[in-house]
């Protein structure tokens, strides 16, 4: 079972390689080959991170995509947010009549879960939830 959808996937593998590249435009070729991911369907991710402001995205041949969002301040959840958001429920999925006015207590807590998912604040265990804290060990890049 996936948990992320592999545009997210993909959004998370570019802007973690992005923030290991200097500040000029890299090409999606480029970044395709870098993190295995399909040239035709990394853009489409790639420009929604733009239409967020995550990114930058230049035309031209010496354009390219840059990051803009400072990696220190960057989160999982903003670049998932940004390409596939995590939806909250607000009825019933199943359509039952019953359920029309609230939520059964099984999709109320699938929405209740989905509502701490979507709040990074609310890690009680403190931890950083920085998406670019990476360090290379060996060739591979690892989030920390």
């Amino acid at each position: 079972m996936k948990l992320l959808s592999e545009a997210c996937e993909y959004g998370l593998r570019a802007v973690v390689w992005l923030t290991q590249c200097p500040p000029e435009p890299q090409k999606v070729k480029e970044i395709s080959e870098r993190i295995n991911a399909p040239a035709g369907y990394l853009i489409k991710v790639l420009q929604d991170l733009a239409k967020a402001g995550i990114l930058s995205a230049r035309r031209g041949s010496n354009g390219g995509f840059v990051l803009l969002s400072d990696p220190t301040e960057l989160t999982p959840l903003d670049v998932i947010n940004a390409i596939d958001p995590i939806e909250r429920l607000s009825k019933c999925p199943l359509g039952l009549a019953e359920h029309s006015k609230n939520l059964c207590q099984l999709h109320q807590r699938i929405d209740d879960a989905m509502d701490e998912l979507s709040d990074p604040a609310r890690d009680e265990g403190g931890r950083d939830h920085r998406a670019v804290d990476v360090h290379r060990q060996g060739s591979s890049l690892q989030l920390q």
